[in-house]
């Protein structure tokens, strides 16, 4: 820990409006939001978000103190009514004992040898999605990249037991995402859980609809179980695990953790697809490196498990669209008695924040932050990346479980897709919503043309 605050700090931050703190600036864009504390005020400023007070760290040393004290001297933040609604009480949500406990049991199901074994799942449904397109054709890629990894979450999850439950699945996440997002960042963040509004009447009918569909694929699992069917799904190794009494999740466990990692699995990763095909067709250059590298691994065959190891640059593509749009675009702790940060003691109660989309774009540490640059990860970079300044699932104890498994499914479907297709988005460019992710504002339309063309 370092004795003094580190260079860039400045004292002061932005003044509020009576009552409601800073949460007009913040609800009306709050990446532009965090981007503007950031350059007007320094790495570490005060702020208020209605009563709460807050504080947003910038530099990578204080974000990686934050994460690494969440369980010890920071306390993870309540999340919220919609987040509770649709998580329930899973890992995500979990603290203390509680979540040491749900982590011990959910962390196996997605270690490197699982991911292994889910690998051939996403080559196969990226090659029957490639061999449904044709050259010329125009597509919504966002919908696309959604309807894919939507696939392939619900086989690695639930196995074949889910099939023909991936519409409904899917539109009530789509539903409940859109519907998180909006309470997050409005006035009903501070409404206690009992105020009904429109949008928590949709929220509860999207939690409903995952409910049930969840608890029927659940019963079919318990079922074949039962009669000693072995299955190699995620939630069969949810069934399976006991944590240091023996003890099984619970029904709502099963739930909880289903729902969590549906998300972790779906949403991270379409969204990190849309928006590198999107970068990709900006960035000629970047696509023709892809496609060399492409064929000259592959040679025109389908990728294995063992190929992420070989296709560098297709995994720097990945990192630099992670870079640019964070699927998780903000991090937030909760200071106890004990807590400090650069040295500085915290109130306990100030709620601290740090922004992976506003570090990732910072100039001190991402030289030209606003350009496409997969070469910014080569292993002899001019200019290696300071530790902690690339964070797009976290950190510390509590970084995302399905990290790993993300990471492999976006290579392996840009490496499916990207041998057959160039996705040519033309000079249009979407925005983007901060929801439960960073998702894009719009549709994302492209014509499909072969590599190189």
């Amino acid at each position: 820990m370092t004795a003094t605050l580190p260079p860039g700090t400045r004292n002061g931050g932005p003044r509020g409006w009576p009552l409601l703190g800073n949460l007009p600036a913040f609800a009306r864009d709050p990446l532009a939001f965090f981007t503007s504390l950031r350059d007007d005020y320094g790495d570490w400023v005060p702020w208020t978000l209605g009563p709460q007070r807050n504080v947003l760290v910038s530099r990578p040393e204080l974000a990686g103190e934050l994460l690494g004290a969440v369980e010890s001297t920071f306390r993870p933040t309540e999340l919220g009514w919609a987040v509770h609604q649709l998580l329930g009480d899973g890992v995500v949500v979990a603290t203390g004992d509680d979540w040491r406990r749900k982590r011990a049991l959910v962390q196996p199901a997605v270690r490197p040898r699982q991911v292994r074994a889910y690998a051939a799942t996403m080559v196969e449904c990226a090659d029957a999605l490639a061999g449904g397109w044709r050259e010329g054709a125009r597509i919504d890629v966002h919908r696309e990249m959604g309807g894919l990894t939507q696939r392939i979450a619900v086989r690695t999850l639930f196995g074949s037991d889910a099939a023909g439950r991936e519409g409904p699945i899917g539109a009530a996440m789509a539903t409940a995402q859109r519907e998180l997002g909006a309470e997050f960042r409005g006035l009903t963040m501070f409404l206690p859980p009992w105020v009904r509004t429109p949008g928590r009447s949709r929220m509860r009918k999207a939690v409903a609809v995952l409910d049930r569909e969840i608890a029927h694929v659940i019963r079919e699992h318990e079922a074949a179980s039962a009669r000693g069917v072995d299955r190699d799904d995620l939630l069969s190794r949810l069934l399976a695990a006991r944590d240091e009494h023996g003890a099984p999740l619970t029904r709502k466990g099963l739930r909880d953790e289903s729902i969590t990692l549906y998300v972790g699995g779906h949403e991270t990763t379409s969204t990190t697809l849309t928006w590198a095909w999107q970068l990709l067709s900006g960035a000629p250059a970047a696509r023709a490196r892809l496609t060399e590298e492409l064929d000259r691994v592959l040679g025109g065959r389908l990728p294995s498990y063992e190929d992420y190891a070989r296709l560098p640059w297709t995994r720097q593509v990945v990192q630099e669209a992670l870079r640019m749009y964070p699927p998780i675009w903000l991090i937030t702790a909760v200071a106890g008695p004990e807590a400090r940060l650069g040295g500085r003691a915290v109130p306990a109660g100030t709620r601290v924040w740090t922004s992976p989309w506003s570090m990732h774009r910072d100039p001190r540490w991402f030289p030209e932050p606003e350009s496409f640059r997969p070469e910014r990860w080569d292993a002899d970079a001019p200019h290696p990346v300071p530790e902690h300044a690339w964070f797009p699932f976290g950190g510390g104890p509590r970084a995302c479980l399905g990290a790993r498994f993300a990471l492999v499914e976006a290579a392996l479907i840009l490496a499916v897709l990207g041998q057959r297709f160039h996705l040519d988005s033309g000079s249009g460019r979407a925005g983007v919503f901060p929801g439960l992710t960073l998702q894009p504002d719009r549709p994302v339309p492209a014509t499909l043309r072969r590599p190189g063309r």
